[in-house]
């Protein structure tokens, strides 16, 4: 028989002290009279300045999880949640903060990260850059259809209605893979994403209740942990320039013509979704689909097919315009993508002109679709793109060409191969590398290779301060960090970008 777990204590009283990491809020407590230090608690959805009782969940030797019971008192600065899935969902962590408190947190987060991962000489970080638009800012959603929907503890013993079926297209709930919150609304997208993805649960709900496909035993809804289902998942995607995107990603196209009671509905269930979807919203311009029966939800090694428009949309940004296909990679906040790669440019010294007269080569690594490196490509003398995508970087070269861009170059392959002293030599030395990686940084491989080519400066731009301070401290051997600019590019998240700009080190 095993032994009997500990019972982990609930805590009156305690008082929210501030943020932490992940968007979670932090107390320090003693957990009982005889300890000498208080440990850190970590708990969700506080707010510094709350008086909570909560419940530990986890007890580490040097920290504990806790969440809140009861609300004893509210701190000051909070405020009412715009969400009613707000604490459930997990997107949104920092509804109950107001948007100004928020964004000294972010700044805060990137101090933190400097001091406590990278551990060197840095000048003062400037405040967090703000998002134009609090609301409605992302232009890429992505909703899963599941059959097993997410249901409170009231809702399983009855103590509320349930009001829905057992289906739902909405979020994943953190830390259950097969389950899904039902959304109904999002505020972090426009109006038109919500009118998409209600009516297409609505029509999934219809194809369950019409039995058209169970006849094929196919459910409408996927059965995540089965990997079985007709319709998988829904990407929505508005523009600033009123161009819309579609992509329906089906499990299976059912093939076989399906029938109600009184017509022949279709050739394919599949055809037959997507032609209801394209009549009942004519604003959609390109409308794509996907058939995934892999075990994960990425498509990026999956055959895209159009069944409506041209197959992307195109995004402004200053007098430049973007191709994006179903695929590509794109700051998911339009308007304040700019205000990064203007403060990118800017640290970057390209809007003033070389002492010599002559503009400067610019390496642009992880280019992706090669936004920042068609932004900048104006005011330098050629732009180098490196990217491990091939599909990115075919549409890094297809943004060069409508925007009439010619001094740019984009390579596909590992970063350490391709950027060997042959190329370097082939393609000139560059006098700025903007580095742009992957929430995990860089791989030890890369900034061996980056401390090779020494170019004067780099600016490194990240969406994770914290392997950003891990490879500026590799760098550091070499370079200073000489200014530091957080840009907010996700309004009531804990996520923040950050920008720094480092400056090779005299050599004595």
């Amino acid at each position: 028989m095993g032994r009997k777990r500990k019972e982990l204590p609930e805590l009156k009283g305690v008082e929210i002290s501030g943020v932490a990491a992940e968007g979670k809020a932090m107390a320090k407590v003693k957990l009982k009279e005889t300890d000498e230090t208080p440990i850190v608690i970590f708990i969700p959805y506080g707010a510094p300045g709350d008086i909570v009782d909560i419940k530990i969940v986890k007890k580490k030797h040097n920290y504990a999880e806790a969440r809140i019971t009861k609300m004893v008192k509210p701190s000051p600065m909070r405020v009412v949640p715009i969400c009613k899935s707000f604490g459930v969902c997990g997107g949104c962590k920092w509804q109950h903060i107001p948007y100004e408190e928020q964004l000294r947190f972010k700044r805060r987060q990137v101090v933190d990260a400097m001091e406590r991962i990278a551990k060197v000489e840095i000048p003062e970080v400037e405040p967090t850059l703000g998002s134009e638009k609090i609301w409605g800012y992302r232009n890429k959603m992505e909703y899963t259809f599941s059959n097993k929907r997410w249901k409170s503890w009231e809702e399983i013993r009855g103590e509320e209605p349930a009001g829905l079926s057992d289906n739902a297209l909405g979020f994943h709930i953190p830390g259950s893979f097969d389950k899904v919150l039902h959304i109904d609304k999002c505020w972090l997208q426009e109006e038109i994403g919500d009118e998409i993805r209600n009516s297409c649960y609505s029509f999934a709900e219809k194809l369950d209740k019409e039995a058209t496909l169970i006849i094929q035993g196919i459910n409408a809804f996927y059965d995540i942990k089965n990997n079985k289902g007709f319709l998988r998942t829904l990407m929505i995607r508005p523009t600033t320039t009123g161009e819309l995107m579609v992509c329906v990603v089906f499990g299976d196209e059912v093939e076989e013509t399906i029938k109600s009671s009184d017509k022949t509905l279709s050739p394919s269930a599949a055809d037959y979704f997507l032609k209801e979807l394209s009549e009942k919203f004519p604003e959609i311009t390109t409308l794509a689909w996907v058939i995934n029966r892999k075990v994960n939800d990425s498509i990026a090694d999956q055959e895209v097919k159009i069944f409506k428009g041209p197959g992307f949309v195109e995004e402004k940004m200053g007098n430049l315009k973007f191709r994006i296909s179903p695929k590509s990679f794109y700051q998911t906040n339009s308007r304040q993508a700019e205000a990064l790669y203007h403060t990118a440019s800017e640290f970057a010294g390209l809007f003033k002109p070389n002492e010599d007269g002559k503009k400067p080569v610019v390496y642009d690594l992880y280019t992706g679709a090669g936004t920042i490196a068609n932004y900048v490509a104006q005011n330098a003398e050629k732009v180098i793109g490196i990217e491990y995508v091939e599909d990115a970087v075919e549409d890094a070269r297809i943004n060069s060409q409508i925007n009439g861009i010619t001094n740019t170059e984009f390579f596909a392959g590992d970063m350490k191969d391709v950027l060997t002293e042959n190329f370097i030599e082939s393609h000139g030395r560059p006098d700025i590398m903007i580095i742009d990686p992957p929430r995990a940084g860089m791989h030890e491989d890369v900034v061996d290779v980056i401390l090779k080519v020494k170019p004067p400066t780099i600016v490194y731009v990240s969406c994770n301060p914290a392997t950003q301070a891990r490879d500026i401290a590799l760098l550091d051997s070499s370079y200073k960090v000489t200014r530091i600019q957080p840009v907010d590019m996700f309004p009531h998240t804990h996520h923040v970008e950050n920008v720094v700009k480092l400056e090779k080190r005299i050599e004595s």
